[in-house]
């Protein structure tokens, strides 16, 4: 699962409020930072995993181990990356899904309807730009709790595939 647009600290309550009230129950990828000290067990508690964003250290393959070790397995991860503006979403959760197998769902935290929800689900066909076409569809007119933060939905690879086309 994709949280977008994150644009602030309560996306996170925000989207835990959400998925509990649809009984989903989620685990969710944080910065290793907010595991350290007291906060850590509250964190791992409320479904935390931490990463460290410093290192390569084979997180996605790791991640879609788990996913098709167990029969349910919903993560959270924030595309985007950081809650303030940036070029392009990291493409971990894109990869996670396509190694596992899995469908990407849509979440989302709108202001602008003062709405959370979800929205596409769709399995990773390889083909990224027509895939973030349609996750672009579903954020699509979504602002996030501080619009200026939001990273538009795109990923690296559809530059890359540019190139090579």
């Amino acid at each position: 699962m994709i949280a977008s647009p994150h644009t602030t600290n309560w996306d996170f309550p925000l989207t835990l409020a959400s998925a509990r009230v649809c009984g989903v129950k989620i685990q969710w990828l944080g910065k290793a930072a907010l595991f350290r000290g007291p906060m850590g067990p509250i964190m791992r508690r409320l479904g935390g995993i931490s990463i460290d964003r410093t290192a390569a250290n084979g997180m996605v393959g790791a991640l879609a181990e788990e996913l098709t070790r167990r029969e349910h397995l919903v993560i959270v991860v924030p595309a985007e990356g950081t809650r303030s503006r940036g070029e392009y979403w990291k493409s971990g959760f894109y990869r996670i899904a396509q190694q596992a197998d899995v469908p990407i769902v849509c979440a989302y935290v709108d202001r602008a309807t003062r709405t959370t929800g979800f929205g596409a689900v769709l399995r990773p066909t390889g083909d990224v730009r027509a895939d973030m076409d349609v996750i672009r569809a579903c954020y699509e007119g979504k602002v996030g709790l501080k619009p200026s933060g939001t990273t538009p939905p795109r990923l690296r690879e559809e530059d890359a595939a540019d190139v090579a086309a």
